[in-house]
Parts: C-alpha cells; sequence; structure tokens
C-alpha cells in the first residue's frame, strides 16, 4: 500500500494517467448510442465484441444476426454497428442490439427523405387488413401502404406487384410510435399529371370525341374513358334533355358513346362533355305528340322499376313498372322485354315545364276488369281456382281471365265461425262464387261463396219489433242462451239480462237445450243483419197487456211473472177507491 503513501512517486502518477485514460474512454460512451464493435470470437450461439472503453466484452445472439442476414459477412476482425443500451446491467454486463441499431438508422433515412419529399425504393411484401407492408430496400424498416393508395385505379389483383422494387412517397412519419406510411398512387399520379398535361393539349371544345366508353357513375354525373389515355364526365344535366336522376337509368357499364367537348380546363386538368347537344331539344317540338294516342318506342334500357324508352333519338321516357300490366303489380321489364324492342306505349302525360313525358304499356290493352264486367256483371256466377290463402281471405284466379277475386273469410258462410271455414280450403281447390263488386279503375274484383245459398236472415224480413217468436234452445252458458228461431237456421244469443224481469229468474240454467221458449224481438236491422231477442220484454209486453185486460197472461212455455199479481192488486185498489 506504499504507493497510497505519497501521491508524487512516480508509481502513483503512472496510476494516476492510466486511470484518467480509461476514465475519458468511457465518457465518449452513452446509453442509446450507435456505436461500432470490433467481433473478437465467433461460436455456435454467441458472437464477442470488443468496444474500447467497456470494461468487459458485449454478446451478440448469433439468432438476431442470422435474421439480420449478416452472420454469412461476419468474421474474427470484421466491424459491426451496435446499439449501447446499457453500460453495465445488475449482473455488470454490458447490453447491446444489433437490430435495433439497424432499425435506427435506417429511421434516420427516412426521415431525411420524408423532409426532402424525396421518393423511396420499396417492395410490397405481404398484404394486411386496410393495405398492404412495404419493406424499405435500403434498411430492411417496414412501413404501411393504405389500399387507397397502391394504386390511382380500383385494383382486384395485386399478385404482379408483389416482391417488386419500385418507388413509393413517405406521406406520414410517427417518430414517437417509429411508424412510417407510404403510397404508391402518389408517384403513378405525378408522372400521369405530367403526361396528361400533354393529352390535354390535343382536345378542344366543340370536338366530338368518338366511341367513348361508360367507366363509371357517380351522383352527379358519369365517367368515360377516351382512348385509355384520359377520364372526362359528362354531368347528369347533359345526359339528356329528359329529366335523368341517376346516370345508371340511361347507360350502362361498358356502353359506347359519342361526345361533344363542351369545356376544357387546362389547370384542373379536366375536360367537360355532353351527350344531349349532339342533338336539337326534343322538347322544341313536342306539340307534335298527343296524350291518350298510342306511339311506337324503343326500349333503351332496362331498370328493377321500370324501362327507360325513347320517342325518337334524344327523347326519353320512363315506362313505369306499373304501367306494364292490368293484372299483374309487381312486373318486371326484365322479363318482358330486351333492349333494343319496339313496343306499343300510350302517353299518359307531357309536362314541358318538368320537360317530362309519362307513358304506359297497358294502356294499349284492353282492361281485364272490364272486359270481365261486360261478360259477368255484378251478381254474376263464375268459376275459379285458389290462388293463395292468408288468415282472412282466399284469393281466386277466374277462369279466362288473368285476374285474381278477393274472397273475404267473412263471405265463406253465413251460420258458421269464418275464422275455422276458411282453413278447410286449399291452395288449387275450384270454387263457383258470385260477383259481388268490380272496381275496374282500382282493378279490384269481390265475390263471395255463401251468397251461392239463400240467406237465413231472409226469416226476419216480413217480421218487426215486438213481435213475439218461438225459439229453440241450442245451449246455455253463464252470458246467456243460444237459440234458433223456428224455421231458421241462424243462431241468436239472448243475453242474460233478458231472460226476465225479476233478477233471480234471470238464470241461464233454468232452461234445458231442446226446450221451446217465446221470445220477443227487440231490435231488428235488415240492412246491417243485426237482431236482439229479449224474453224481459216479452214479459214486459204480456204484463202490460194482462193489465189492460186484466187476465193472466200464456204463451209457449210457462214463464215466471212474479211480479204481475202485485201489479192486478194495486189495479183493483184503485178501482175501489175510485
Amino acid at each position: 500500500m506504499e504507493i497510497y503513501n505519497s501521491l508524487e512517486t512516480k508509481a502513483s502518477k503512472e496510476f494516476q494517467e492510466l486511470l484518467n485514460g480509461q476514465l475519458s474512454k468511457t465518457k465518449n460512451l452513452s446509453e442509446g448510442k450507435i456505436i461500432e464493435g470490433k467481433v473478437t470470437k465467433i461460436t455456435e450461439k454467441f458472437v464477442f465484441l470488443f468496444i474500447e472503453g467497456l470494461k468487459s466484452e458485449p454478446v451478440l445472439d448469433a439468432n438476431e444476426l442470422k435474421t439480420l442476414g449478416l452472420s454469412n459477412e461476419l468474421k474474427v476482425g470484421s466491424k459491426i454497428s451496435v446499439l449501447l443500451e446499457r453500460i453495465e446491467d445488475k449482473n455488470g454486463d454490458v447490453i447491446v442490439s444489433a437490430s435495433k441499431a439497424l432499425k435506427i438508422k435506417g429511421w434516420d433515412k427516412l426521415v431525411n427523405a420524408f423532409e426532402k419529399s424525396e421518393p423511396i425504393m420499396g417492395k410490397i411484401t405481404s398484404k394486411c387488413k386496410g393495405g398492404v407492408i412495404v419493406e424499405h430496400i435500403d434498411t430492411g424498416s417496414l412501413m404501411f401502404c393504405p389500399g387507397s393508395q397502391i394504386s390511382d385505379k380500383p385494383l382486384k389483383d395485386i399478385s404482379h406487384l408483389m416482391n417488386e422494387p419500385q418507388k413509393f412517397a413517405l406521406i406520414k412519419l410517427d417518430k414517437v410510435r417509429g411508424n412510417a406510411c407510404v403510397s404508391r398512387r402518389q408517384i403513378i399520379s405525378s408522372h400521369k399529371k405530367e403526361d396528361r398535361a400533354k393529352i390535354i393539349e390535343k382536345y378542344k371544345v366543340g370536338e366530338i370525341i368518338k366511341n367513348a366508353v361508360v367507366k363509371g357513375y357517380s351522383s352527379f354525373g358519369c365517367f368515360f374513358d377516351v382512348n385509355s389515355e384520359l377520364d372526362v364526365l359528362v354531368h347528369t344535366s347533359e345526359l339528356s334533355y329528359s329529366r335523368v336522376n341517376h346516370p345508371e337509368e340511361l347507360l350502362s357499364i361498358g356502353a359506347k358513346h359519342d361526345l361533344l367537348i363542351i369545356t376544357v380546363d387546362k389547370d384542373k386538368q379536366q375536360v367537360g362533355c355532353s351527350i344531349k347537344q349532339l342533338s336539337p331539344d326534343p322538347f322544341e317540338h313536342i306539340s307534335n305528340y298527343e296524350l291518350n294516342k298510342e306511339y311506337k318506342v324503343k326500349v333503351v334500357k332496362l331498370m328493377d322499376f321500370g324501362a327507360f324508352c325513347e320517342l325518337e333519338p334524344g327523347l326519353t321516357t320512363l315506362l313505369h313498372s306499373s304501367e306494364l300490366s292490368w293484372t299483374k303489380k309487381n312486373s318486371s321489364a326484365k322479363k318482358i322485354f330486351k333492349v333494343g324492342d319496339e313496343i306499343s306505349c300510350v302517353i299518359t302525360e307531357i309536362d314541358k315545364e318538368k320537360r317530362r313525358v309519362s307513358i304506359s304499356h297497358r294502356l294499349t290493352q284492353e282492361n281485364p276488369f272490364v272486359s270481365l264486367e261486360k261478360k259477368y256483371p255484378v251478381g254474376s256466377t263464375v268459376e275459379g281456382t285458389i290462388s293463395s290463402i292468408n288468415d282472412y281471405a282466399i284469393y281466386l284466379k277466374i277462369e279466362g281471365y288473368e285476374i285474381d277475386g278477393f274472397l273475404h273469410a267473412n263471405d265463406l258462410t253465413y251460420d258458421r265461425n269464418p275464422e275455422e271455414e276458411i282453413k278447410k280450403y286449399k291452395k288449387g281447390e275450384k270454387l263457383k262464387v258470385k260477383i259481388l263488386e268490380i272496381k275496374s279503375d282500382q282493378q279490384k274484383l269481390r265475390i263471395g261463396l255463401k251468397q251461392n245459398e239463400p240467406d237465413p236472415f231472409d226469416w226476419f224480413n216480413d217480421k218487426k219489433v215486438n213481435e213475439t217468436i218461438t225459439v229453440k234452445i241450442m245451449g246455455t252458458d253463464n252470458k246467456g242462451l243460444t237459440v234458433q228461431p223456428e224455421g231458421s237456421k241462424i243462431n241468436l244469443q239472448i243475453k242474460k239480462s233478458q231472460i226476465a224481469i225479476n233478477t233471480a229468474d234471470a238464470r241461464p240454467s233454468r232452461f234445458i237445450s231442446g226446450d221451446r221458449i217465446d221470445a220477443a224481438i227487440q231490435d231488428l236491422d235488415i240492412k246491417k243483419r243485426k237482431v236482439t231477442l229479449s224474453i224481459k220484454l216479452l214479459e214486459e209486453l204480456q204484463n202490460k197487456k194482462a193489465l189492460e185486460m186484466g187476465s193472466d197472461p200464456l204463451s209457449g212455455r210457462q214463464l215466471p211473472f212474479s211480479s204481475l199479481s202485485d201489479k192486478l192488486e194495486k189495479k183493483e185498489k184503485k178501482k175501489k177507491k175510485d
């Protein structure tokens, strides 16, 4: 320990110089810095490095270097860049990383290219959600390219672009997260912009473009491809002199049309065209056409809701699906016509202000409801086949006509439950029915089955209110009596409250099914087919008659008239006083 007794000795000065030299080398090293290390030893699992200023040798994982593609080039004595993560960890080891160093170097190149707006070389390596992964060729850094930025037009297949070196533009860098976003479309568009300016120079206002191809639609117009070098727009208002809601009403993808150039904007590099201006305005001589007159029209476009037809070139009108047939409500023009067909139609409307012409195909044919009414007026009997059934009605296709008659469940039977009765019928069954109503203007036909039989309610035609009738008891329940007038098949209800004047006698259980009793007609409405019966009313009527005649009433079965004796006694006492 003598070296520490005096700092002026030669040995202490040498030690101080050595220590200061070592510390100065260590000070030049800092965590997070990229440094170069010299390979001193290579084993199957590890690569050992020497970095001046560190007290121990850093160690790299051999598998990490294989992944980076650096293992084949390494040998003892060669140099490699690493990121110094920790000068000394808790175990006293130095922690370095070759992959992180490579990524940081690559990131620096990306930042430099982004700041200078320079394109970078990359290749698409794989697909991912929303786009593709692009590898930076120089550094191997992975970047994201959105699907919308792959090309300037939609691509169904990008297999020809995979793993091919190509230029990309850096459009976004996130330095915090270390993410990069690139665009191939921007590179393509920049080249096309220069070429487009030269192409635009060739087109002049007033020229006609031949055989432009319909490329796509939008809500405001239609795009055409011109000679595979230029896309032009025809605004919706320039498609036709007639009203157009959407370009697909008139044009089909892939169809060819001549276009008139009406605008050329060199600054925006846009060419505007028109189809309708190639022909004179047909509405200038719309007076040549008359309402309710038949004309030949040409089918030019088929849609789900109808067909677009030409009265003459440039004058297009819509034949709506509702005007195709009298009887088929959901007719499809696509199943009836084809493009190019010439058909007969009647003009139903001409609106010069709205520049609209409406036509009808069905008006060229006789209304089958009018024909039916001529042959089978209301009250006639016809035969038909059940075409469909629902919970409340049957639809019957009338023989010889494409007409479905409406048969409501209430018109199936006079005296049975309609809901139960309709369940007895099946599709395809034939029925003979009576025509109850024909509305030719609304294409409606109402028919009935029960009307083929005499109406049981006709039994009441010669009856009147307060008249006494004899009925047969068909059943009893807590609500009252179910009865059937003698000579009739109608079942009627006598309510519990209408059985007797005396509440104690108003018991349905007093009566037995099959009994015959008398009842009075309380209410009768022939038109509404309503009748109300009452035993109580009969009792009151007979009481009144008995009081007037002073005798006991007798009718049908004996009924309780408990209050009659009291009334007779009161009447006798009154006579004596008088």
